[in-house]
């Protein structure tokens, strides 16, 4: 039956929302510690004497071991119990999270985040599963807001909590605060989570060694070149067309050996489901928009307005109250309303906020965006529970530990894709911006002029009149470079939007899904 495993929770004497509690802890941990650990980038470099480049492999090491893990979790749960399995991770991510903390060399710090990656990347997942099983589906709209508020809040809250964390204590705090938070997970998982029959009875094949190394191999060639490939000039470099070649390599024979081998590590075949492949592709391009959303807006505050990290995370931080206000509007409209319409509602707000935050200038104070911020927040909740729904409407229960680990792992790479890509954009965009605006005004016109001679005249009762034609210069050419990046800003932020505005289109190729009912024949 659809809501099997709710009715043996029930029959258990448990209440679905303690379920929903205990697995969205460990969730929440996981991908706040992500955002947070972005934010104490620097502090770290400094304080194990790194350079800023080698510091981001403390992220990049993460988020490969993720990545890897994150499709492989449904065999290890099936080999090992769900509880059992997800239970080992929750004490591998806090156990590793200490010695990140505890690190006194990057060394020991990369170590360790790898092993912190591996154990989180399964949590997403399971958590995922484990909710839409504990909640029969008429109600499964309103679990998704439970989980939504993890992936979506978390990031949003990182940044600011990161920084609060890094400027009044130390930044190995953002890693120790995960601590009694797992410890938490730990007990109420133990408590409150059962394994469904299907998984106890479960009859598992041998591991898929082949399938796991191609995994391991495209994944994290993906992540080194997205992560690497702006710093390197990317295909301009050597080493990253070798990556590309051994990425699409990997990556073609990992597909053609997970679809024809009768039991592999990630079953693909599930993309036979309608619903489900166009989910994926959905929460691709929402992982595309919101992560760099979430990148992108911190940075203009930062780079443009000269706030710290701690001031840009509490300016964009309201972001994730619209998202808390969100939560229980659509957890309740859910099962009342078509998800196309929600999903419709949720994309083109989401692309109108985008090009308000086209016509941004440097004259915005603190509190300008935060109507549009907060808006942008409450519709992200109308993009990720309907879509979330839609994907897993029409499969059966067992094949929902599968499907969650590849969902889940097509939205971390949309998310590393829209990181990237907004990255690339910004620095290439500021360049051509720089070149149009050197190319309308003329060093011989005389608004050039006008400005350069005021700037002399300010500066010599600063500096000997020798040196005031090169700080007239100087000044100038940094004003140049604010106004081109801030042109590349408003480049990012208006093509975002028609991005949004694309994925209304695709959001119609789902099928209608009626609460409460079960996959149909065949879906599966």
């Amino acid at each position: 039956m659809a809501d099997e495993s709710n009715q043996q929770a029930q029959n258990a004497g448990i209440n679905p929302w303690l379920i929903a509690i205990s697995v969205m802890l460990a969730t929440f941990m996981e991908v706040l510690d992500t955002a947070i650990a972005s934010v104490a980038l620097p502090y770290i470099a400094g304080s194990l004497s790194a350079s800023n480049d080698e510091a981001t492999w403390v992220l990049t090491s993460y988020l490969v071991a993720n990545a890897v893990i994150l499709p492989a979790s449904n065999w290890f749960a099936l080999k090992f119990g769900r509880k059992n399995f997800l239970v080992t991770c929750v004490i591998i991510f806090t156990v590793s999270s200490f010695f990140c903390g505890a690190a006194p060399s990057l060394a020991l710090m990369l170590v360790a985040r790898i092993v912190q990656g591996a154990g989180g990347g399964a949590l997403q997942p399971l958590s995922q599963a484990i909710l839409l099983e504990s909640f029969p589906p008429q109600k499964r709209g309103i679990a998704m807001a439970v989980f939504a508020f993890g992936v979506v809040v978390a990031p949003v809250l990182g940044p600011t909590l990161g920084g609060w964390l890094t400027d009044t204590y130390s930044w190995r705090y953002a890693f120790y605060i995960n601590i009694p938070v797992g410890a938490l997970a730990v007990f109420m998982i133990s408590r409150f989570v059962k394994d469904p029959p299907y998984i106890a009875n479960a009859k598992v094949g041998k591991f898929d060694n082949l399938g796991f190394g191609l995994l391991a191999v495209w994944t994290g060639c993906l992540q080194v070149i997205l992560d690497k490939g702006q710093e390197d000039d990317w295909f301009g470099a050597v080493w990253i067309r070798w990556a590309a070649f051994f990425l699409v390599t990997s990556f073609v024979w990992f597909l053609v050996h997970s679809w024809r081998k009768k039991e592999p590590l990630v079953n693909l075949r599930t993309l036979k489901n309608w619903n489900f492949a166009v989910g994926c592709a959905l929460i691709m391009m929402f992982g595309v928009c919101i992560y760099s959303m979430i990148t992108v807006l911190p940075l203009f505050y930062q780079e443009l307005l000269g706030y710290t990290a701690f001031t840009a995370g509490l300016v964009v931080g309201p972001r994730g109250i619209g998202s808390i206000l969100g939560m229980p509007v659509i957890g309740w409209l859910g099962g009342k309303v078509d998800a196309r319409y929600l999903l419709t509602f949720g994309f083109i707000v989401f692309g109108i906020t985008s090009l308000f935050f086209g016509n941004i200038d440097l004259s915005i104070g603190p509190t300008t965006l935060l109507l549009p911020i907060v808006v942008t927040g409450f519709a992200l909740s109308f993009v990720f529970v309907p879509i979330t729904t839609q994907a897993y409407g029409t499969l059966p229960n067992e094949q929902i530990g599968n499907a969650s680990g590849i969902f889940n792992l097509v939205r971390n790479i949309g998310g590393s894709v829209g990181i990237s890509v907004a990255q690339t954009l910004l620095t290439r965009r500021a360049d051509v911006h720089q070149n149009e605006i050197t190319n309308s005004v003329p060093i011989s016109g005389y608004w050039f002029e006008q400005q350069t001679a005021n700037l002399r005249s300010y500066f010599s009762h600063l500096t000997n009149a020798p040196n005031t034609a090169a700080a007239a210069a100087s000044q100038l050419y940094g004003e140049l470079g604010q106004q081109a990046l801030l042109w590349a800003f408003v480049d990012v932020f208006r093509w975002m939007s028609l991005l949004c505005f694309a994925c209304v289109a695709l959001v119609w190729l789902f099928k209608k899904v009626k609460p409460g009912k079960k996959a149909p024949a065949g879906a599966h």
